[in-house]
């Protein structure tokens, strides 16, 4: 591989783990950056090999919020157990079907996301209290296995998605909601690399190198974010969300 490709995957990666630490969608850039650098490679190889960096910088982004903002450990521990297995089922349905079919679901989904968060000037900067500790335990339980089975059939956006069900179905502010999203996505992470190991997808000379500048990029995006607070996570979170509208509809309308 030509050592300017690899620099270029490392640039990729550094933007994608401090873009997703603040408040996900980070595959957006590194995800088309490897499709674009490595076409001589199947989709799932590079799919597979990009979980590595993903995994690292959600790591070293959760460690940070782990210093600094409170955690529900009870949630957690329930997202956490069933989101990695849903991801490894997606993964494996990635691996015999398409998912295009799926895109034009998720363009009017984020459209709508794009229209509330921005009208809702105070969407997401407190935290809701008056979700029941039952209500929340259903809600945990679905996210995960829908947002978990989403992440391993699909991957971009993630991130964002989790923050926004951390905000609106489980009561949490910006904050709490992108440390607390860090968790699951890790366990997701952790679901969708155990199934391309298993099936051989990863090629570890590419996904190293990557890991190491998607952990950098997670640890100061993370720092960024617990300093900036709320209000500033809510303009990161609705660039990201604009630019993940964007990307589904070029596949949408355009094409890859």
């Amino acid at each position: 591989m030509e050592t300017s490709f690899m620099i270029l995957l490392c640039i990729a990666a550094f933007a994608a783990g401090f873009v997703d630490a603040i408040v996900g969608g980070g595959g957006l850039i590194q995800t088309p950056m490897g499709l674009i650098l490595l076409p001589n490679l199947p989709v799932a190889t590079i799919i597979g090999t990009l979980k590595i960096p993903s995994f690292s910088g959600t790591f070293f982004a959760a460690f940070q919020y782990l210093k600094k903002v409170e955690m529900n450990w009870k949630l957690l521990a329930i997202m956490m157990t069933l989101a990695a297995p849903s991801a490894f089922a997606g993964s494996t349905l990635l691996t015999y079907v398409s998912n295009d079919f799926m895109k034009p679901l998720l363009l009017v989904v984020l459209s709508l996301l794009v229209i509330y968060t921005y009208a809702k000037k105070n969407f997401g900067q407190h935290a809701d209290k008056s979700h029941s500790s039952r209500q929340q335990i259903l809600y945990a339980v679905l996210i995960s296995f829908f947002i978990g089975f989403y992440d391993g059939f699909i991957g971009p956006g993630t991130g964002s998605f989790l923050v926004l069900a951390f905000i609106t179905l489980l009561g949490f502010d910006f904050l709490q909601a992108s440390a607390n999203a860090k968790m699951v996505n890790l366990a997701t992470n952790f679901g969708s690399i155990c199934l391309f190991i298993i099936k051989g997808k990863i090629i570890w000379m590419i996904a190293i190198p990557m890991a190491v500048c998607n952990a950098i990029g997670g640890f100061i995006g993370a720092k960024l974010a617990i300093n900036r607070g709320n209000k500033f996570i809510r303009i990161f979170f609705l660039l990201v969300v604009i630019a993940t509208l964007i990307r589904f509809g070029y596949d949408v309308f355009v094409g890859k």
